[in-house]
């Protein structure tokens, strides 16, 4: 991280002045040549501060060492390689100031970090929990690269700092996802690429992933010049061979079905792409790049695919919103009909084939009207993929935050911001999860002026959620439990251990306890804890599961685990700062709900799985 010093480097005995002193010889490293004597100052083991007492030596080294010059340059380099994308054009560049640009974004992307447990521990970062990271003095990419730096720190420590590096850059590539989604839709229809609306989705959900219009495209044209070697062997003479990517349209529909066919051989054939009917429900077939990388999807997005590569060879297939099952269709007539019998409906999910105005109906198995085979924007395409993450969202039993279906509202929204269904959704899921209770109230709000007669189901969210609010302001700090308080005695578990549960065979970690029930009634009556021997009325621990869910665990069901892992849950870090190998050690917003429970936690571990090891 850029608050680490760097390595102090070989100044030598009596500092930089004995940088410039002649050696035994008279020779000293002024005397160098220029080359030579900036591959020294470039050497991995000088640090940014050797760099510094260099430079103020005397005037040959200051030259040597001006902040427009290689050696800062290269300084920078070793430090923050990936930042060098950045700069096309790297003359005029200071490169002094840039990396102490990029030096203060890195503390200062750590002051907030380290703030951010103390300051939401309790609660979901709020709306405007991020405001102070939106009024940044520095360039973005600089921040984004330090939180990378987090992230990316080896080993099993750090967790902490990991948990919320990961929640504020989610947010800031987000937020500069839905500004390029914005400007996107804002174009004339002929400048929205299909492709890159898909990305844009892509990217909005999967944030921390390296995923961009670039790199998707340059695995398109790979295919693309696939289909040009396939099609060179059929034709040697035709017409897309000898043009660039989309600069032809082929008139002739023979001329087009020989690109359709060697299109056919080489996805379906040759890189063995197909529908993905065993796993159809995964959200990972509506990402392009996990398309393009599992070579697999569902019919709209292998319809986006399709439809590009076709349109690269100079055949221009349009998308059309078949009810079920996403097709593509292929112009037989005359360009533009309206008849829906001039053209070839194309099935990407089924290996491209080719199919009729009846088949498509056998397709589903029902007859539609005619307004069913009508060419859609590519504004549609993307509300039908943003759709079918809606209901994939809906259906996450194990996530517990929904962040997809949050995701997909999100880009919903960004395209119909006036959806008064949608708004509701999102305000019921926030209300749901107990979190953003101001943007619950600015959504019904403007739910109620959109559409009035919501007032009864809006009047009850709001009553609700100001009760919430009225009860957060009420709280005075947090509950500490002491293991030494007497109605305690009973409690056998502390936090931080790895532990099994006997009935169902979850692996988990402890990070919460309560000496008897504490759920309601109904809870207690669904769960049937009355079943149990000791019922309600012992304690009940708060456990992180590896499956990411987070349980209520009566202590009769729980065991010591006998093989401790690494509990692969998204909020360990909100918890727990590092994982020894053996378990858990409290952050420190943790450790002052329960002071005591460390030391028990290491002598329990030391007493059992010492004992193990004789």
């Amino acid at each position: 991280m850029a608050a680490a010093a760097e390595g102090q480097g070989p100044a030598g005995p009596g500092g930089p002045r004995g940088a410039a002193e002649a050696d035994a010889d008279g020779m000293g490293l002024t005397d160098l040549p220029g080359e030579l004597l900036e591959l020294i100052l470039c050497c991995d083991v000088l640090g940014a501060a050797d760099i510094g007492r260099v430079s103020c030596t005397c005037r040959r080294l200051r030259e040597a060492c001006q902040p427009r010059g290689k050696v800062w340059r290269e300084r920078f380099r070793l430090r923050w390689p990936s930042l060098l994308k950045y700069y096309s054009h790297t003359d005029g560049v200071s490169w002094l100031e840039e990396y102490k640009a990029r030096h203060n974004a890195g503390l200062e992307a750590q002051r907030i970090v380290a703030s951010f447990s103390k300051r939401f521990f309790s609660e979901h970062v709020p709306c405007d929990g991020f405001s102070d990271i939106e009024t940044l003095g520095c360039p973005s990419h600089f921040f984004e690269d330090e939180l990378m730096c987090i992230l990316n720190m080896e080993g099993r420590k750090g967790l902490t700092w990991k948990y919320y590096a990961k929640k504020i850059l989610y947010f800031l590539r987000q937020q500069n996802i839905l500004k390029n989604l914005k400007e996107y839709l804002q174009r004339p229809t002929d400048r929205q690429s299909f492709l890159e609306g898909a990305v844009l989705i892509d990217q909005y959900c999967n944030p921390l992933s390296d995923i961009c219009l670039k790199s998707v495209q340059a695995q398109v044209d790979d295919i693309t010049d696939k289909v040009r070697k396939v099609l060179r062997t059929k034709n040697p003479r035709h017409p897309s061979l000898a043009s660039k990517a989309g600069e032809v349209v082929i008139p002739e529909v023979e001329l087009q079905r020989q690109v359709l066919d060697a299109m056919n051989c080489v996805l379906y054939e040759q890189l063995k792409y197909k529908g993905n009917e065993l796993d159809y429900y995964n959200s990972l077939n509506s990402y392009i790049h996990q398309v393009l990388i599992r070579r697999t999807g569902i019919p709209i997005s292998l319809s986006v695919l399709y439809l590009t590569i076709a349109r690269q060879l100079g055949v221009k297939l349009e998308p059309v919103n078949f009810p079920s099952h996403f097709l593509l269709r292929w112009c037989q007539g005359k360009e533009g009909s309206t008849d829906i019998f001039d053209y070839t409906y194309i099935d990407a999910f089924g290996k491209g084939k080719q199919l009729t105005v009846k088949e498509c109906e056998y397709l589903i198995g029902h007859h539609v009207t005619e307004e069913f085979y009508g060419v859609v924007t590519s504004k549609e395409v993307l509300q039908r993929m943003v759709g079918n993450l809606l209901n994939l969202g809906k259906r996450e039993s194990t996530d517990q935050s929904y962040q997809l279906l949050r995701d997909s509202l999100d880009l919903y929204l960004a395209m119909y911001p006036d959806n008064v269904q949608h708004l509701m959704l999102q305000a019921r899921l926030y209300f749901h999860l107990g979190i953003w209770p101001e943007k619950v109230l600015d959504i019904l709000q403007h739910i109620q002026a959109l559409d009035p007669s919501q007032h009864g189901a809006v009047g009850y969210l709001v009553q609700h959620t100001l009760e919430h609010i009225e009860r957060r302001k009420e709280e005075v700090g947090p509950e500490v439990k002491h293991r030494s308080d007497e109605k305690h005695k009973e409690v056998c578990f502390s936090i931080g251990l790895i532990m099994k549960h006997k009935r169902y065979g979850y692996n988990c970690v402890i990070y919460g306890w309560d000496p008897a029930c504490m759920m309601g009634h109904e809870w207690i009556r669904n769960m049937n804890v009355h079943s149990l021997p000791h019922g309600p009325h012992q304690p009940f621990y708060n456990v992180l599961v590896e499956d990411g869910s987070c349980r209520y665990a009566a202590q009769e069901n729980l065991e010591y685990n006998s093989e401790p892992r690494e509990i692969p849950h998204p909020d360990i870090g909100r918890y727990f700062s590092e994982f020894t190998g053996i378990h858990y050690l409290a952050n420190t917003e943790l450790e002052i709900r329960y002071p005591e429970d460390l030391e028990l936690t290491r002598a329990t571990v030391q007493k059992i799985y010492s004992s193990g090891k004789e």
